[in-house]
């Protein structure tokens, strides 16, 4: 980054003024982990960012120094796609960057002038830190603008002429520095040239990072949880890549079952050559609700490494980490305090399990995070992270389909999460919401405890996220050899729609579609439903389960 004698911050743009600097820092001493006072100081020294319309930046303009005391991560040349190393930089967006040539008049790029803008400013409510929950109108300064030109009238970092203008890729400066600092604060990547990039959200994401890294001609193929996000596996199948599904347990991924997997690989048997992708959700993972130990994650990491399988971390529910479930200390329940919700962002951060990217030294790690399950989903919006040169072949991606997220959602995140709450802010909203999912997880579980029936039904209640895994046992059914578990399985969910409660059928997820289901489960969501709607809906379960048993 760039300093003016002003104390500014300037980032290459496509205004004159704008300069940068394209050499990483050198390697610094030894220095402490970057904390939210640390971000404080750094941007006081750094002064005001200045960033104009379509303006080029990058990770390593909002690194901390100690963030280059490792080394670089490796390279993944072997296990990147014909189609993504095909791909050069857009020569429009490229060739913007001359006009930091001071004096440079333009008549290249198709940048409409924010003139012909009809939207001259953005405005919202917001809940404000401590006060998360209470009504915007009866807080001072919950009202939020952005005008059209704060940069040039108010001193403004960022403003309408530049968030709805064209931009760059990796999506604006602005928004680039805040998920740069959030990531090395919650992660720490134990290698020097990670970058981030903004994302339409984890969906785009995870359908570029599979183009990246999978090729139908190669005959390639993706290792994932047995049972896995029903999006994703609807995202792969239309790219001709075959799925196989990882044994799993209550912490998800069993790395024995994963090193066994790839150890006796038949490439005949399977109709693939040797997996090289693993895509995994290790925080409340989506059916399931499980959630991998540090333990774990670090076991999963070290097949990963020896059998040079690269990983796609989808971390939605990350920040919905959650005490255990206490039967007799139900959050749900009246009277009882939440003991965590005044806990100290430190604390709160020193609580979280270990990211996969936190512990990744060779760079096989491609992180997606999202603002959809903490923020608002109808951002689209989240962030990528990754080595330097697998971002800089997203970014290739990107640069011709969505160009990156839309400039609305970028400009109210960025008012929201940087102007408004900042990293601080953000931690105690996180704070704030883990308690609230935490009561409707009790809830929930409250309800199973009361109407499901125990000696067929069984469940582990979920660590992070929103979502419990049902588990009936098919064995005791009274037409069990005679029905399939799937004709098991429609029944109960015929007989729980006739009663009126919807429960996602456990088949809808599973990884191999054509392969012999391993049990009988449901996938239940604490997400939105009342507290007394949970109720009513596990007792219609309860009875629809009985109904079919016949007990």
């Amino acid at each position: 980054m760039a300093m003016t004698n002003g104390g500014t911050v300037e980032v290459a743009a496509a205004l004159p003024q704008t300069t940068r600097q394209d050499n990483p820092p050198p390697k610094q001493p030894a220095s402490e982990p970057l904390t939210l006072a640390g971000i404080a100081a750094r941007r006081a020294k750094a002064g005001k960012l200045v960033a104009g319309t379509a303006a080029y930046s990058d990770s390593d303009m909002f690194k901390s120094p100690q963030a280059y005391n490792q080394p670089k991560a490796r390279r993944w040349d072997h296990l990147l796609s014909p189609e993504v190393m095909a791909r050069h930089p857009c020569a429009l967006k490229k060739a913007a960057l001359n006009l930091k040539k001071p004096g440079m008049l333009s008549l290249g790029g198709g940048l409409p002038s924010s003139d012909n803008f009809p939207i001259e400013s953005l405005s919202m409510q917001v809940q404000h830190l401590p006060l998360f929950g209470q009504a915007p109108a009866e807080v001072p300064g919950s009202d939020i603008t952005m005008g059209k030109h704060d940069i040039r009238d108010k001193d403004g970092v960022f403003d309408v002429s530049v968030a709805l203008n064209y931009g760059q890729a990796m999506g604006s400066a602005q928004m680039l520095r805040w998920v740069t600092e959030h990531t090395e604060l919650v992660s720490q990547p134990p290698y020097a040239d990670w970058q981030c990039a903004l994302s339409i959200g984890s969906t785009g994401a995870l359908d570029s990072a599979l183009r990246m890294f999978c090729d139908r001609d190669r005959r390639d193929s993706v290792l994932t949880e047995e049972y896995s996000f029903a999006t994703a596996l609807e995202t792969i199948a239309p790219l001709g890549i075959k799925v196989f599904g990882v044994r799993i347990d209550e912490q998800g991924l069993l790395p024995q079952s994963l090193d066994d997997i790839l150890s006796n690989w038949d490439e005949s048997a399977r109709g693939a050559r040797k997996p090289t992708v693993l895509y995994t959700v290790p925080s409340g993972q989506n059916p399931t609700g499980a959630t991998m130990s540090a333990r774990r994650r670090k076991d999963v990491y070290a097949v990963c490494s020896k059998h040079d399988l690269f990983i796609l971390e989808d971390e939605p529910y990350y920040y919905l980490q959650m005490p255990p479930y206490d039967k007799a200390n139900s959050a749900a329940q009246p009277g009882v305090v939440d003991v965590y919700s005044n806990q100290s962002t430190e604390d709160y951060l020193k609580g979280l399990v270990p990211t996969l990217l936190s512990i990744d030294v060779d760079g096989r790690v491609l992180r997606m995070d999202s603002f959809s399950k903490v923020v608002v989903p109808g951002s689209r919006m989240g962030w990528v992270t990754a080595s330097e040169q697998v971002i800089e072949r997203y970014i290739r991606l990107q640069e011709c389909a969505s160009q990156g997220p839309a400039g609305f959602s970028q400009a109210l995140m960025y008012k929201l999460l940087d102007e408004t709450w900042g990293h601080e802010g953000y931690l105690r909203w996180l704070i704030n919401l883990r308690s609230e999912y935490m009561q409707r997880r009790d809830a929930l579980l409250d309800a199973c405890e009361k109407h499901l029936p125990k000696d067929v039904m069984s469940w582990t209640p979920p660590a992070s996220g929103m979502f419990l895994w049902l588990r009936v046992d098919h064995t005791r059914h009274p037409h069990a050899g005679q029905k399939t578990i799937l004709e098991l399985e429609q029944e109960i969910f015929d007989s729980c729609i006739e009663r009126g409660v919807l429960a996602c059928r456990g088949s809808w997820f599973c990884a191999e579609r054509d392969a012999a289901l391993p049990g009988l489960f449901l996938r239940t969501t604490f997400a939105s439903s009342s507290q007394a709607d949970m109720d009513v809906a596990i007792h219609r379960l309860g009875q629809a389960v009985r109904a079919s048993f016949g007990i």
